[in-house]
């Protein structure tokens, strides 16, 4: 359950270290120079590549300039080890056994009220879509801790043009996977697995909003959500729902499952805001993975220019929850 975490600042290590911006572009620029041979990767980890995920013909995906900010890309390692997947356990690390999923194939399921509902492979998808590409985002979590990191994927809005939703869709609703037999978090049934989240289609709208398939310039790794995972980077890093298998366009605000387990600590809006406490700790700072000093936390995590206007007519006076 959320109240029994404890965050150990496993960023105090000096081997997790952030990674300057420029840094990190200049390897990802190596990435793209090398894309034609096999040693595109070779040695850039030492973790299995079955759990850090192998190159394809999407990798490594082009940068999209348009989305830079003005903190340093957190190193890999951390930002791959240090996760929150309850469907394999309660603790940050997690990623050897979800190593276990298998991602290929993977299908989606996108149906309710769209014209033209599918189920579809990720790699299919990816060519409907018209391939990836990399945008650096600051990524905020309830629990006050963040990270930045280059995600690679395809703006969710490119879903819509692809099924055509009714009039009538007025939400999304995101359904990840449910396998017991490999993610052993599932097999405690006081959570009300499978994991669901929702927004709304204006939400899913805005050019912000990304179905993430990679990080740092490869696919991405089972424990961060692969093969497909959600990315809002305005809002608390539970909304952002991991190994995608159904998306449903539907005419009534879904709940996710921690707003169904505590509907006063984890709202459905979930926006980042630091005058919002969380009812048992505050959300005014934050600490950055990798870096040793709380920093202050920004009203929709420094996104408002870009999303604010979605949310002028929500109460401003809401308290104990989450919802700005």
């Amino acid at each position: 359950y959320m109240s029994n975490i404890i965050i150990k600042k496993i960023w105090n290590l000096k081997d997790f270290q952030t990674t300057p911006e420029h840094i990190f572009k200049s390897r990802r620029q190596a990435l793209q120079n090398l894309a034609g041979g096999s040693i595109a990767l070779a040695g850039l980890t030492s973790f299995p590549s079955s759990v850090f995920g192998n190159a394809n013909s999407f990798y490594p995906p082009v940068s999209n300039t348009l989305y830079k900010v003005n903190r340093e890309i957190t190193e890999e390692k951390l930002a791959t080890t240090y996760t929150n997947f309850y469907e394999f356990g309660s603790s940050k690390n997690i990623w050897r056994r979800a190593a276990l999923l298998k991602t290929k194939p993977w299908m989606l399921t996108i149906d309710g009220l769209v014209k033209k509902p599918v189920t579809i492979d990720i790699s299919d998808l990816l060519k409907k879509v018209g391939g990836i590409e990399e945008r650096v985002y600051r990524f905020r979590c309830v629990e006050a801790w963040s990270m930045t990191v280059p995600w690679s994927g395809f703006a969710l809005k490119n879903i819509l043009s692809f099924v055509e939703p009714k009039a009538s869709a007025k939400f999304l609703r995101f359904e990840t996977f449910f396998d017991p037999d490999v993610a052993p978090g599932q097999k405690q049934n006081w959570y009300p697995w499978p994991y669901v989240e929702g927004i709304t289609i204006d939400e899913a709208k805005n050019d912000l909003s990304f179905l993430a398939t990679g990080i740092y310039g490869k696919e991405l790794p089972n424990q961060n959500g692969a093969p497909l995972r959600l990315v809002l980077p305005w809002k608390y890093g539970f909304k952002s729902i991991k190994s995608i298998v159904k998306i449903s366009f539907v005419d009534k605000k879904p709940q996710g499952m921690w707003e169904r387990i505590a509907p006063l600590e984890y709202g459905f809006w979930a926006n980042v805001n630091p005058n919002v406490p969380h009812p048992r700790w505050s959300q005014s700072t934050e600490q950055q993975l990798g870096v040793d000093n709380r920093v202050p936390t920004m009203i929709y995590n420094g996104y408002g220019s870009e999303v604010a206007s979605m949310y002028k007519t929500l109460q401003p006076t809401l308290k104990n929850s989450l919802f700005r």
